[in-house]
Order: structure tokens, then sequence, then C-alpha cells
């Protein structure tokens, strides 16, 4: 804290001995000091400066004491300096008008000497007490917050990792590969950069979280899963299943990757006419998550060679795509892969 000459006094007094006489008192402390002889003067000191205490008159021509006050505390950097009134006026309204303009004591005139060394000592202690308790609330307040988010990036960590080990098992149960996996994801990440209602957390929510949009896919009996020509009309009601399937292995978790999976694991083959599955939903009834990662994983499930097709050209995909514009896919999301598609075919290159 700071002591003797490190702490600056303004004194505000129209009467220039009353400002000398309290010079002479306090300089018995070492204080350093500042004057002005009217409200004006001393609003330009403490806009250029600062102080650690002000001593006001009250009665000053053009701007009195408490005006000055109101003002002052309208200044940042002024705003919680202790301002002490010195007054003839020992009045009950008075004292009171001082106290809501904003002042934190009173001195009567004539100064007793005792009286004003205590009351200065007294609130710059309390001033610096409050002015280092704040500092400590706000290193307590950050401190905080840093660990808060040290735990939730390491719990997010956590779910990245889990998010590559089903990725693994993904791999391993259907034809899907890994590559697929993370093409889909970077594809998506990609459309959701160009999508201006999605903020950097919404991105990389999808980016994390489109790997497991066929979680469910665990669940499909392997005759189904593996089939290597067209499925019949009962074989893909139960491949269909996988959407709800995979909902339901993440709806119960609270966490933003895997609410943001739940999401598009549901909705990710919901088509925008509303004839897609499980639910039929219809244009921006689909979740945003949901209507990103179809198209990105249509697009790229057409140009890639599966078990039951062969690779389409870009060309081809890219009519595909264009025809059910407003039909399966968002027409705006449509549009960001026509204007962007040099970047979505570096992806698939990958």
């Amino acid at each position: 804290m700071k002591s003797g000459s490190d702490i600056r006094i303004l004194i505000v007094d129209d009467v220039s001995e009353n400002i000398q006489v309290a010079m002479n008192i306090l300089k018995e402390d070492s204080y350093t000091f500042s004057f002005a002889t009217d409200g004006q003067e001393a609003l330009n000191l403490i806009v250029s400066g600062g102080f650690d205490l002000i001593l006001l008159d009250i009665m000053m021509p053009k701007l009195n004491g408490f005006d000055v006050c109101r003002r002052l505390k309208k200044i940042e950097h002024a705003k919680h300096t202790p301002v002490i009134f010195l007054t003839a006026k020992a009045d009950a309204d008075s004292i009171a008008e001082g106290f809501e303009a904003g002042g934190v004591d009173y001195i009567t005139k004539p100064f007793h000497a005792n009286e004003l060394l205590s009351r200065v000592k007294t609130h710059i202690e309390l001033s610096q007490s409050r002015t280092f308790l704040q500092k400590y609330a706000d290193e307590v307040e950050t401190k905080a917050k840093l660990q808060a988010q040290r735990l939730a990036d390491e719990i997010e960590k956590n779910q990245c990792e889990m998010i590559y080990i089903l990725m693994e098992v993904m791999e391993s149960t259907s034809d899907e590969t890994g590559q697929h996996i993370k093409r889909v994801a970077e594809m998506s990440r990609l459309l959701a950069s160009y999508v201006p209602s999605l903020s950097e957390s919404d991105i990389n929510s999808v980016f994390l979280a489109s790997p497991m949009h066929d979680i469910g896919k665990i669940a499909i009996p392997k005759e189904i899963l593996h089939k290597p020509g067209k499925l019949t009309e009962e074989e893909m009601t139960v491949m269909k299943t996988h959407a709800e399937k995979g909902y339901e292995l993440l709806k119960n978790s609270k966490r933003r990757l895997s609410t943001a999976a739940s999401i598009i694991a549901k909705e990710h083959h919901e088509k925008w006419d509303g004839t897609g599955y499980p639910l039929g939903l219809k244009g921006e009834e689909i979740h945003i998550y949901g209507r990103i990662v179809a198209l990105a994983d249509v697009f790229d499930a057409l140009t890639h060679k599966r078990q039951y097709k062969n690779a389409w050209t870009i060309d081809d995909a890219i009519t595909y795509i264009k025809d059910n514009s407003g039909k399966h896919f968002d027409p705006a999301l449509v549009d960001i892969l026509i204007d962007h598609l040099p970047e979505f075919l570096d992806i698939m290159k990958q």
C-alpha cells in the first residue's frame, strides 16, 4: 500500500487561507498536495490525474461542492476516490446531500488538527483496503475462470478421445472408412464456417461431433450392414433405425459435444422437403448441424467407392446436389458448397 508522499490529496476551497491551513495540518504525514480554488479547476485536475483523496469545500461560486462530487463520480478513474466535504454548514440537510452526492465524510470549519488528520488517514486506509480487496477478488475470479476453463478443456479433450475411439469402432463395423469420417468432419467444419449464424463454438462442435453421425450402425446386424448388394425394403427399414439408435446412445449426456453428436446422429438423414427419416422434419425444423452433416456425408459418399457402388465423378455428384437443392438439401448450404467448391475438393483429396 502507498504511504507518505506517494499519497496525493486534492484540496478544493475558494478561500486560499483554508487550503493553506489544511495543508499545514496534513503535511505532518508527508502527503503530496494539489489544490484548486473553484469547482471547474478541480474537475480539470481530476480528469488529468488521479488522487487518493479529495477534500472538497461545499460553498463555492458557480459550481458548488455537491455538483463537483456528482460530476467526478462519472469520471471512470476517479469515481471511487473518497471525497470528504469541508463545510461551515453542519445542518442535517447539507450532510444528507453530501452523502447523496457521493461523499464519504464531512469536516466542519474551522478545522481541528487531530480530527482532520484522523479522518483523512482513516479514509485513505479504507480506500486502499477496498482497492486491495477488489484486486484480490478480481485475481480470485480470474483464477477461478481459468481453472474452470482448464477443467472444461480437459472434459472436452476426454470427449474427443472417446469420439476417436468410437470412430475406430465404426471402421470395424461398417464399410465407411476412417478417411470418410474424417473428410465428413472437415467438410462439415468448412460448411459451418460459412454459415453466418454459427459461432466458433458451433463450428468446433460440428467438426468434433460429426464423426458420430452413424454411430447407431453398431446396433445394425452385420449381415445387413455389410451386404454387398442393394438392401431389400425390409432390410432398409432396419438400416434406417440407425439414426434413432445413435440418438438413443448419446441423448442422456449434457456435455456440449455429446449433445451435438446426438442431434447429428438423429437428424442427418432428414430432408429439406420433409421426406427424410426418422421424423420427417422439414426445412429449418431440421437442426443446422443435421443439415450440414447431411450434405457433407452425401457429397463424400457419392464421390467415393462403396461395396454397393462405384465412385461418381465430381461433375455428376455436383449435378445431383444441385438437382436436390430444396428437396434433400438446404439450398443455402448447397450454395456454400458450390461457391467454395475448390476448398471442398481439397478435402476430398485426403
